[in-house]
């Protein structure tokens, strides 16, 4: 089974570590609700899901039986 021959250094290891960071989700607006939400996210807005604009699912209506 193989393993290291030397140790590898803290300040080795942290140069490897370093694009492993948190990033902030970029946050949008919704043009016909003003309702902020997550880029490229669809979101609910008084039982309406909207994505960029439109109305995927309007959960308002009711169905007739």
């Amino acid at each position: 089974m193989a393993h290291p021959k030397r140790k590898i250094s803290k300040t080795r290891r942290d140069k490897r570590r370093t694009h492993y960071k948190a990033t902030v989700p970029q946050i949008a607006k919704d043009p016909t609700t003003g309702e902020a939400h997550v880029y490229h996210r669809a979101h609910w807005h008084e039982g309406k899901l909207y994505y960029r604009g439109q109305v995927l699912i309007d959960n308002t209506e009711e169905v007739q039986a």
